[in-house]
């Protein structure tokens, strides 16, 4: 039998990663001078967030052309060149992919409003703004309607996000197929798969909230067979931000819609979980998510290019997490927190290795988001979510190993303690209890343990402790048991061995004593605040 082993993934932001030309800009020969870094994380999947010509009025999901790279970025050539680089390595890249709408900028809406080229109705257009008023309206922070008056069309478009992103019509049978080769176009290049952006939106229904409607699905199911004639090994991630068994249709009948689903409301009970010193907002969580069918996988994660979401918490929960992690106004986006991970945590390695330790143990794929594995700070002074898309921090150098631009496009996180004179990757090199350090050694030990594969079973145990979470894991013939303590208190666990031994434990803090072996009968450990330990019997 082969051992299969779960991926990790590694989300970043070519912009923000390293300038190769000088301008200021990163750029895809600049990732690829770094993919070593990149591998030495022990990740498996090189995430890009939209590379795709945009005028960037949303960090490029306002794109202006599908079938191209944006010229601060390179070119196609640039684009195949990081995927051999990558593919050398082991990695493989995938890309986002905005199905759902364009930049105004783009030309099929500039034909669309001037009612040229036979793209008339490639959006989705009105003389009554009243239509759809069941849809809730995403962007409260900024959008008071999801309709926007065109003064050269004379008529109200549509659009889920900003006004500046028009939704295409996806009843049009001629708008389906462009998207479906734009799929197509892509693998075509080499790319090993897609992070599918906004997936629930994409027809409008009257008397319905337009969310998740059966003709979303039906289109879902046409681009994963167009993936899969072309490339049927790719890695296929849908962005649904909604409840576990909501999202849990888009793993499709038998696997044939995503892959990889996100699982968005663990996320925020995570940190409530820190907040309160109590493990039972994640138990709760988790024994509301369903398995996914075979062949699927949940996808979690700590922070990442978006605002930490708090939309699936109720006005209690929210009021704690804002007071625990975003007391000033500017700290706070939409329905969430604009903030990266180490400042949210106070900077406390402590806190960070136990969120890190627990990301790493949920029943799902990781996620990793470049300048979290050096602790890097955000920036909130900066506009909209550009707080935590900052150069990443290479050195302590002027430039930050980034640019040799004297004004990049952004300036590098200078200040306190995730400001680049202490939390930069040379640093932390040189270091080897860094951060930087301890992230891949926590990558490399969850690599060797096959009860974590895709396809097992995952149970929470009771711990004994009401601030500890036990979690069981069982796949590949098999065990993990892994504990973690939310609370900045000591905890007594008392475990019973879910099977009889030999157990070894292969993870766990420095102070965290585990003299005894979780063998048969039960376990007492004593775990300092935010301490941690993980057992297996493979």
């Amino acid at each position: 039998m082969t051992t299969r082993r779960d991926l990790v993934l590694y989300e970043l932001y070519v912009r923000a990663f390293r300038d190769a030309n000088g301008d200021g800009h990163g750029d895809l020969r600049g990732v690829i001078e770094k993919l070593d870094h990149v591998a030495s994380l022990g990740v498996d999947i090189l995430w890009l967030l939209p590379i795709s010509p945009s005028p960037l009025r949303d960090d490029g999901y306002d794109v202006a052309d599908f079938r191209a790279v944006h010229p601060d970025y390179g070119n196609l050539d640039d684009l195949q060149a990081l995927l051999d680089a990558a593919h050398a390595r082991g990695l493989k890249v995938i890309t986002d992919l905005v199905l759902n709408h364009t930049s105004d900028d783009h030309p099929w809406f500039q034909a669309s409003r001037r009612r040229e080229d036979g793209k008339d109705d490639w959006y989705v257009w009105t003389d009554d703004p009243t239509r759809y008023a069941g849809t809730r309206i995403i962007f409260t922070d900024s959008e008071t309607s999801n309709w926007t008056f065109d003064p050269v069309r004379g008529q109200y478009y549509w659009h889920r996000f900003f006004g500046h992103q028009p939704d295409l019509n996806y009843d049009h049978p001629d708008v389906r197929a462009e998207m479906l080769d734009t799929v197509r176009y892509w693998l075509e290049l080499g790319v090993d798969g897609f992070r599918l952006d906004a997936i629930p939106y994409l027809f409008e229904r009257e008397g319905t909230n337009s969310e998740n409607l059966p003709e979303t699905h039906a289109f879902l199911k046409e681009v994963r067979a167009a993936i899969d004639r072309i490339a049927p090994d790719a890695f296929v991630l849908g962005e649904v931000n909604q409840w576990p068994v909501d999202t849990l249709p888009y793993f499709g009948d038998g696997h044939d819609e995503m892959g990889y689903l996100f699982h968005f409301p663990v996320m925020p009970r995570l940190y409530r979980a820190l907040a309160e010193g109590h493990a039972e907002s994640i138990r709760w969580i988790l024994e509301r998510t369903p398995a996914p069918p075979e062949g699927g996988r949940w996808v979690v994660f700590l922070r990442n290019h978006d605002e930490l979401t708090l939309e699936m918490v109720t006005e209690e929960e929210r009021a704690l997490m804002y007071a625990a992690y975003a007391p000033e106004r500017r700290m706070r986006l939409n329905v969430g927190i604009r903030r990266r991970l180490a400042p949210l945590l106070g900077f406390d390695r402590r806190k960070l290795e136990v969120m890190h330790g627990l990301l790493m143990t949920l029943p799902g794929t990781p996620i990793l988001y470049y300048g979290d594995e050096i602790g890097m700070g955000d920036d909130v002074t900066l506009p909209d979510r550009h707080g935590v898309r900052t150069p990443m921090a290479w050195t302590d150098a002027p430039g930050v190993g980034f640019t040799d631009h004297p004004a990049p496009y952004q300036p590098p996180v200078a200040d306190g303690p995730g400001g680049y004179p202490s939390a930069n990757v040379a640093a932390q090199e040189r270091d080897p209890n860094s951060l930087l350090h301890w992230v891949r050694r926590l990558v490399t030990t969850r690599r060797t343990l096959p009860a974590l594969a895709p396809g097992g079973r995952f149970a929470v145990l009771d711990a004994g402790d009401p601030r500890v979470l036990a979690v069981h894991h069982v796949g590949e013939g098999a065990h993990v048991v892994a504990v973690h303590n939310l609370a900045d208190a000591r905890a007594s666990v008392r475990l019973r061995a879910p099977i009889e031994g030999p157990w070894r434990c292969v993870w766990s803090d420095e102070a965290t004593r585990h003299d005894g072996a979780l063998d048969r009968g039960s376990l007492t450990l004593d775990l300092p605040p935010y301490g941690y330990a993980w057992w297996t019997t493979g």
